[in-house]
């Protein structure tokens, strides 16, 4: 009876699944829709100068984020659904998640995609002096131990003949 308690209980996981797809399906049509929105307000305004390249450029910087953080939503539920639900899902081989351990390193790396991305957003747009200096310090100390926890994680453990 437990066992059959367990083996049915991993559907739960399909709440996660089922969350984590909607919030990536929702940024990336929210997404689209901010972007079809920049490209007509460019349009109309019709301002042809550094100031509003400027502008348009971080605007699309900050779309770019959201787009990623969708599109790792997208993965998480993906790598879910594969691991708790069904591991035969035809999805391309760089896609595949066989592991707990193999989601958390995509998702930390899209982690890290999404802080550069942000910080280059900053960067563009700031006004405020060298305080930008203490932004980019903390958003590379984390990148670095993000990185640092990736590369521990691929290190072939004792006992292990996968990695």
């Amino acid at each position: 009876m437990i066992q059959r308690l367990f083996a049915g209980s991993r559907m739960f996981i399909t709440l996660a699944v089922a969350g984590t797809l909607i919030s990536a399906f929702a940024l990336l049509a929210y997404g689209l829709a901010a972007a079809v929105w920049v490209v007509i307000h460019t349009i109309v305004e019709a301002e042809i100068s550094v100031n509003g390249a400027k502008h348009l450029a971080v605007d699309f910087i900050e779309l770019t984020d959201l787009f990623i953080l969708g599109t790792v939503l997208y993965v998480v539920a993906l790598g879910l659904y594969q691991l708790f639900i069904d591991e035969h899902v035809p999805t391309p081989g760089w896609l595949e998640i066989g592991t707990l351990d193999e989601l958390k390193e995509r998702l930390v790396s899209g982690i890290i995609v999404l802080m550069a991305v942000s910080f280059l957003g900053d960067l563009v747009t700031w006004t405020s002096g060298r305080d930008i200096l203490y932004l980019g310090i903390g958003t590379a100390v984390t990148i670095i131990s993000l990185g640092c926890y990736i590369v521990l994680a691929h290190r072939k453990k004792p006992g292990d003949s996968t990695h």
